[in-house]
Order: C-alpha cells, then sequence, then structure tokens
C-alpha cells in the first residue's frame, strides 16, 4: 500500500490521538483528576495497540481500537455535559476525582489571563500558610478549555474510526484475494509439465 493510502492516514491519525491524549494526560494529572487519568492511560495503550497493527498489518488489532473509539467518543461526551453541567451534572462534584479530594481541572486556577487570589490562613494549625481564595481575570473559563478539548478528542477519533474501518476492510479483501500457496499465480505452486503416455512408451520401448 502507497504513502498515500488510509493506512498511512490511519498512522498518522494515531500518532496525533497519541499526543493529544499525552498532553491531556499531564494536565489531568496536574489537577488529580483521576477518573480522566485512567481513561488516558486505557486510551494511550489502545492507540498504541492500533498503531501497531496499522504498521505490522493486524486486522484485529485495528478492531479492537476501532470499538474503542466508539467508547472514546462516548467518554468524551460525558466529560463534556459534566463540564456544562448537562442533565443534573455538576462540575463542581468531586465525581472525576472519586470523591477523594476537592481539587478541579488544573485550567479553573492556571487558565489564560487567570490570577489566583490568597490570603493568609490565622488561627489554623496544620495547613498551609496561604489559602486559596478566588480566581479573577480568566480569559476563558475553564470548562470551555476541557470542552474543546473533549471536542477535539471526539473528532479525531470519528475520524479514526472511518480510517480504521477502510483499513480493515482493504486488509480483508488482500488476505482473501492472496493464495498462501501458490501467490497470486492462477497455478499451482508444484505445478509439473508431464509428457503424453504415448511419448513414454516410445521411449520405453526404443530398439536397442
Amino acid at each position: 500500500m502507497g504513502c498515500c493510502t488510509g493506512r498511512c492516514t490511519l498512522i498518522f491519525l494515531c500518532t496525533l490521538q497519541l499526543l493529544a491524549a499525552l498532553e491531556r494526560q499531564v494536565f489531568d494529572f496536574l489537577g488529580y483528576q483521576w477518573a480522566p487519568i485512567l481513561a488516558n492511560f486505557l486510551h494511550i495503550i489502545i492507540v498504541i495497540l492500533g498503531l501497531f497493527g496499522t504498521i505490522q498489518y493486524r486486522p484485529r488489532y485495528i478492531v479492537v481500537y476501532a470499538i474503542w473509539t466508539a467508547v472514546w467518543v462516548t467518554w468524551n461526551i460525558f466529560i463534556i455535559c459534566f463540564y456544562l453541567e448537562v442533565g443534573g451534572l455538576s462540575k463542581d462534584s468531586e465525581l472525576l476525582t472519586f470523591n477523594i479530594s476537592r481539587h478541579q481541572s488544573w485550567w479553573s486556577e492556571n487558565g489564560p489571563g487567570c490570577v489566583r487570589k490568597e490570603a493568609p490562613m490565622s488561627g489554623i494549625k496544620g495547613l498551609d500558610s496561604h489559602s486559596y481564595i478566588s480566581v479573577i481575570g480568566c480569559a476563558l473559563e475553564y470548562r470551555y478549555i476541557e470542552v474543546m478539548h473533549s471536542s477535539f478528542q471526539i473528532l479525531i477519533a470519528l475520524v479514526g474510526f472511518v480510517y480504521a474501518c477502510y483499513v480493515v476492510s482493504v486488509f480483508t479483501e488482500e488476505e482473501d484475494s492472496f493464495d498462501f500457496i501458490g501467490g497470486f499465480d492462477p497455478f499451482p505452486l508444484y505445478h509439473v509439465n508431464e509428457k503424453p503416455t504415448n511419448l513414454l512408451f516410445k521411449q520405453t520401448y526404443l530398439p536397442a
């Protein structure tokens, strides 16, 4: 298959997905978002599997990748609904941290233009010397940054799903059309040109 085929496009899409997932994983680690961290980790593994299957002509691996892209799209739709507070969801809940911490998205305090306002604590021991009060001046609210991240992931996943199905169909057609004994040669591999029977008899009974 040439370099401008669906296979090469799928390799590019998997590489792009891998880079986007690694970028997202870094910021989810900084924000202690444990549920997205686990989802990103699984996504990275499946994308690597799909990339390997595409390079090594393994349709089964690509099928696993295609199935996962559908799950990944569903997960990112949930993330969008979570941050947009659709269907009773609240972006201020601890759902993404498994209710073990009150951390929010890293972008909530470090978004473009955001300025943190802190005040000293007094009379409380065992805590840091400063307590977070508010964030002001954000050019873009953090939930919209998270929505854009998820939207980009959905877009790549959908395109990757289409190309994965195409590549699997191409690989399957090539396997069906290829004869593993004789290749593409319509004649048998061990074809022997036999001489006519009467000619053999003539050679056997030649006079001395």
